[in-house]
């Protein structure tokens, strides 16, 4: 047995999509659904075991209203996802664990019925022929009932994921054992079934799911982004905020709209240890995360940076406002947004930016965690002082500052500031309609996790004089100043899409690992 290697191996099953693009009436619409191309992973010696994943044909739907009409039944389509194992002649037996899981990317289909019946059932088969009748986030649904021309029922059970989105593990840690002589196979059987209501369902028309089968043998963890949208629940009890522009929690023109995830609130669990694998994560290392941007986590440092990450400060330090500060720093270490002679705020080419925050604090960070870093590109033409603090709500902040700025300049860098529009929405939707001028009030200012009490500078400059960039105040509010003057600095940055989630539940005591 010591000559056997233990082999690491996985195979993503392509990705499924379901189409719906005829608009008709009652159940008519044409869809597809297609898992994609597969890959094989064939390892096989002498003094190997040989361990194997595969998939069958493609499942693939094609729906119209010729074969999905009022009394046409349900439409199915299946494929199946394999693991063989044939043990080496040296060892004559051998045991292996894997892992199955289905995961849902992105889902648009809503359920077109007042009470919910579902519409895309998923029906899994282990190997031994029996049904799985139980997927963690998944809800088991029994003997759904289509009735069809001729009279006769048709019913299926299966799992709902009409709208479902996210990792759901069919099975984990899965046993399979073969001798040398005869491969052991393992099927795992997947049927997607559209449901024929026989109602008018054209309100899937034009929507999509895209989704995958992964069996692999070792377990797969979430990417980060994943496991934080997954948290967000549409009352917002995580502090977790969806910004669809649909106004779920305040008005619609109220909401960035761009489909961004956002923590808001007085104190969400919303840290991140970064920078540090100690089991008890140093204070230094504690960052937030400001929201989930598509694929990519945006995470602002817990506390100001001293000087054992950014580098001796440019102009001293200050003994923070006491009544207002919430962190952990004795004195706060001081940097110019641009320098002490200097007039420019053009963010390219300012120190802060090329020496400071993607020089000094990325050599101190080492390479394996500056690799987690996601090169942005960045919003950095600003605007004017009216469209950006004066009668402006975090809405058109957002507008004036990432979406249509007064000049359309962008950078391309690792590390950051905030931007404005940032920290007007960290604070709880009720103040989504209160200008950032007048944050400096207990409502707000209470009720906004990324307001820290002392004055610090963010990313945005002012379009209409080249010599001045908006701060965060110690009382809250945001103003603008000249840019050879200095404040407190958090860096701020984009993890990488494939940064995975490990543990912890986001609490200050607890926050996220990932890796």
């Amino acid at each position: 047995m010591t000559d056997r290697k233990k082999l690491e191996k996985y195979l993503i099953i392509g990705a499924i999509a379901i189409f719906a693009i005829v608009s008709v009436t009652y159940a008519f619409f044409q869809a597809q659904l297609d898992d994609g191309a597969s890959t094989n992973v064939n390892l096989d010696t002498g003094t190997t075991d040989s361990l194997t994943f595969d998939v069958g044909d493609d499942i693939s739907l094609s729906i119209n209203q010729f074969n999905f009409g009022v009394g046409a039944g349900n439409l199915t389509s299946n494929t199946t996802a394999s693991a063989t194992l044939l043990a080496n002649n040296a060892s004559n037996t051998a045991t292996y664990n894997y892992y199955v899981y289905f995961r849902i990317n992105s889902n648009e289909f809503i359920y077109t019925t007042s009470d919910s019946k579902p519409e895309i059932i998923l029906t899994v088969t282990d190997p031994t022929g029996q049904p799985v009748t139980s997927i963690d986030g998944l809800t088991y649904v029994q003997n759904v009932q289509t009735t069809t021309s001729d009279g006769t029922t048709q019913t299926v059970s299966g799992f709902d994921i009409t709208t479902a989105t996210g990792i759901f593990a069919v099975a984990s840690l899965y046993s399979i054992t073969a001798d040398s002589t005869t491969p052991t196979v393992h099927n795992w059987e997947f049927t997607a079934t559209f449901i024929n209501l026989d109602s008018d369902q054209q309100g899937n028309t034009g929507k999509e799911m895209d989704a995958e089968i992964i069996i692999q043998q070792n377990e797969l963890k979430p990417t980060l982004a994943e496991y934080i949208t997954n948290l967000y629940t549409e009352d917002g009890v995580n502090g977790l905020y969806y910004h669809d522009g649909v106004g779920s929690y305040t008005n619609a023109d109220q909401e960035a709209g761009d489909n961004s995830y956002r923590y808001a609130g007085a104190d969400p669990n919303n840290y991140v240890c970064f920078g540090s694998d100690e089991a008890t994560c140093p204070a230094d290392n504690l960052y937030r995360i400001i929201g989930v941007f598509g694929d990519q986590v945006k995470l602002i440092k817990h506390d100001y940076a001293g000087e054992s990450t950014l580098g001796t400060a440019q102009h001293g330090s200050r003994t923070p406002n006491s009544t207002y500060y919430k962190g952990s720093l004795s004195s706060i270490p001081y940097y110019y947004w641009s320098g002490s002679s200097s007039n420019s705020n053009t963010w390219s080419s300012i120190t802060l930016n090329t020496s400071v925050l993607n020089g000094t604090y990325l050599d101190v960070l080492g390479s394996t965690w500056a690799s987690k870093i996601a090169n942005h590109t960045w919003q950095v033409g600003g605007n004017t002082y009216a469209n950006i603090t004066q009668s402006a709500i975090p809405k058109t902040v957002y507008t004036n500052e990432i979406t249509s700025p007064a000049e359309a300049t962008t950078y391309s860098v690792k590390v950051g500031l905030m931007y404005v529009s940032d920290y007007g929405y960290a604070a709880s939707p009720e103040n989504w309609n209160t200008t950032l001028s007048n944050y400096a009030n207990d409502t707000n200012r209470n009720n906004n996790w990324m307001y820290m009490g002392a004055y610090e500078w963010t990313i945005t400059r002012r379009s209409d004089n080249t010599n001045y960039a908006f701060r965060v105040t110690d009382s809250g509010n945001v103003n603008n100043l000249h840019v050879n003057l200095n404040y407190g600095v958090r860096p701020s940055f984009y993890l990488n899409s494939n940064v995975s989630y490990v543990s912890g539940d986001g609490s200050q005591n607890s926050p996220f690992r990932i890796q």
